[in-house]
């Protein structure tokens, strides 16, 4: 049995000081955001708390998906790195970026410099990326992109969903095909904040398949099942923010486990959903068979 963890949305906190010049344009809202609502929400203290629980789970592997910085200060990515780093070794940890982490111009550069060497796969290749784990085929997909002020979507866009095809064919039949994407292919979020091709994604996974699509953004408990080949049904499945403290508008700071079994053509696939209390501890909530 292989166990995988998903991680999302950590937001991490506190917000650096940020010069006068550092807030032009978009990140000048976002900070507004940040004072007024945003810093109640996000608390360091529960995001240790999960990743502390994570390691005693002792997974084999850590997906995160999504959104580690705020509002794309260079210093978010300095504390990311090291954050990544307490999570665990580099080929352990498998992330892929959110809206939040490409927030405006530049910030793809500074992810690229702080965060890189968990967004490649095996071969060094960057989006998609694939990383072989075990039985399983991680698939890093990027829909973070620079968008104007209130909004927050993502896009894939024509040349990552061709080469997300060709490696889920590549690989279909003989792995469990797991795809990472920040942004929700199905959300309950509004408009300003979806996928904006969300159906040509959904349409590579209805023509080449997926065992599991994991994702954040929403920062809920959420599965979706998706269209897959031959009539499958494929599991979407996101987490709440890692660092969101209990009592507040989206779910408390949770993650699932994914314990995977069996072999092609008869995978078994259990999650186990895990968050903190207002009590502080972190403990399961659900469990339940997601495929098999």
């Amino acid at each position: 049995m292989y166990t995988l963890a998903h991680v999302s949305d950590p937001h991490l906190s506190p917000l650096p000081v940020a010069s006068f010049l550092e807030l032009a344009g978009k990140r000048l809202t976002g900070w507004l955001n940040w004072q007024r609502k945003r810093h109640n929400v996000h608390d360091r203290a529960v995001l240790d708390a999960i990743i502390a629980d994570v390691h005693a789970q002792q997974p084999d592997h850590i997906a995160v998906t999504g959104d580690i910085a705020n509002i794309g200060l260079p210093a978010e990515y300095k504390n990311g790195r090291a954050w990544l780093d307490s999570v665990g070794a580099v080929g352990d940890v498998s992330f892929i970026p959110g809206n939040h982490d490409i927030y405006v111009s530049g910030c793809a550069e500074m992810a690229e410099r702080g965060w890189g060497a968990n967004m490649r796969g095996d071969g060094g290749e960057t989006f998609p990326y694939l990383r072989r784990r075990g039985p399983l085929a991680l698939i890093g997909v990027s829909s973070g992109v620079v968008t104007a002020p209130f909004m927050a979507t993502g896009e894939v866009g024509p040349a990552q969903l061709e080469k997300l095809g060709a490696l889920l064919d590549r690989h279909k039949g003989e792995t469990f095909r797991v795809v990472m994407i920040h942004h929700p292919p199905v959300s309950a979020s509004p408009h300003h904040k979806r996928l904006i091709d969300a159906d040509a994604f959904k349409a590579v996974i209805a023509s080449r398949g997926a065992e599991l699509v994991l994702h954040g953004h929403d920062h809920l408990n959420m599965v979706n099942w998706l269209d897959g080949p031959d009539n499958a049904r494929v599991p979407a499945v996101g987490v709440p923010s890692a660092s969101a403290r209990p009592g507040m508008d989206h779910d408390a700071a949770g993650y699932n486990l994914y314990r995977i079994d069996g072999a092609p053509g008869a995978w078994r696939c259990e999650m186990v959903s895990r968050a903190i209390g207002e009590d502080g501890k972190v403990a399961e909530i659900k469990r339940g068979a997601l495929i098999g």
